[in-house]
């Protein structure tokens, strides 16, 4: 358990890198569907020498899960790091992370209104603390103003990491994570080459060094962080983690992210929200965990859980967490 505490750890330590490295990039002129194609590229090309002996043989897994990797790459990987990353361009990253963190509390909110039945206390207690949080990371009176368009990249994020997990809430053991990854980063990557040779997506790439921290450093270094350390790196670790503690635990873990890219923006960029902004971030951080707490419970019955007053509970969407969660 200690060690798969500590593996976790580092798996957020490593993927809340991310939005530091891709900031350094395209402070530089990169654009965001640059940082997100060379990041997928990279990654899915060291990932696959891992993925290939991990089937063995077996490549009709491939074609009986194409769907799950189909849309885990088109989604989980893809729309979800593009929307981040444009995020990242007008926000600071701390904010652009927690907007995108909000994906739980939007599953709540749309299990209640498609299935018109209340969510348990415990989650609309969660739900209500993390959009209170929300009013406060937006800082709506502060002196420094949000971008608007920023706010929006950031919500669509979130909408993206929600819709991935309902894709991926059933358990599948046939594939194994680290050939999902690579897979998903592979189609990934293809979509966002396509899109980029069709003129839908702006593509610009930039020699220009990078600044981090003190240090003035060439455009691969920050490169090459934001591939091997911020997403292989942080992958297979996530992958050791989630099998060492299970999934739900590694997921609860993985919360200290927002912490740890919080840090390393401050350490590598200089940026810091305000007190008001982290003290928003803290009530975000715990409406989740109260959310996670109640799924951790399972399902429940009408009776069971109303006390036969006839008001059903929402069965918790997440109760599989994944092993492989989409790169932020």
């Amino acid at each position: 358990m200690a060690s798969g505490l500590g593996v976790a750890l580092f798996s957020s330590a490593v993927f809340g890198l991310s939005g530091s490295f891709a900031k350094s990039l395209l402070e530089t002129g990169w654009t965001p569907g640059a940082a997100v194609t060379a990041r997928l590229t990279g990654a899915a090309l060291i990932l696959a020498i891992p993925a290939v002996p991990a089937l063995r043989g077996r490549w009709n897994q491939l074609r009986d899960n194409w769907l799950t990797i189909l849309l885990f790459g088109l989604i989980g990987v893809a729309a979800c790091q593009l929307f981040y990353f444009n995020a990242v361009e007008r926000l600071s990253v701390g904010v652009a992370l927690l907007l995108e963190y909000l994906a739980p509390v939007i599953i709540v909110l749309w299990l209640w209104a498609a299935s018109r039945r209340r969510p348990r206390p415990l989650t609309i207690a969660g739900t209500l603390l993390s959009l209170g949080g929300l009013i406060l990371v937006l800082d709506l009176t502060g002196a420094v103003k949000i971008d608007a368009v920023g706010v929006l990249w950031g919500i669509a994020a979130a909408v993206c990491l929600a819709i991935y997990f309902f894709i991926t809430a059933k358990e599948n053991d046939t594939l194994p994570p680290i050939v999902l990854a690579s897979g998903g980063l592979m189609v990934g990557a293809a979509v966002m080459w396509l899109a980029a040779a069709t003129g839908l997506l702006p593509m610009a790439f930039s020699t220009a060094d990078t600044r981090l921290g003190p240090w003035v450093t060439p455009w691969w270094v920050s490169l090459g962080g934001l591939v091997i350390l911020a997403t292989v790196l942080a992958y297979v670790s996530g992958i050791v983690a989630a099998r060492a503690l299970g999934s739900k635990v590694a997921s609860f873990v993985s919360l200290t992210e927002v912490l740890f890219a919080v840090i390393w923006a401050w350490l590598l960029l200089g940026e810091l929200p305000g007190p008001i902004q982290l003290l928003g971030g803290g009530l975000i951080v715990g409406g989740v965990v109260l959310v996670r707490v109640d799924e951790l419970r399972g399902p429940r019955t009408s009776a069971a859980s109303a006390g036969g007053s006839g008001a059903a509970s929402v069965p918790a969407p997440l109760d599989h967490a994944n092993d492989v969660e989409p790169v932020p």
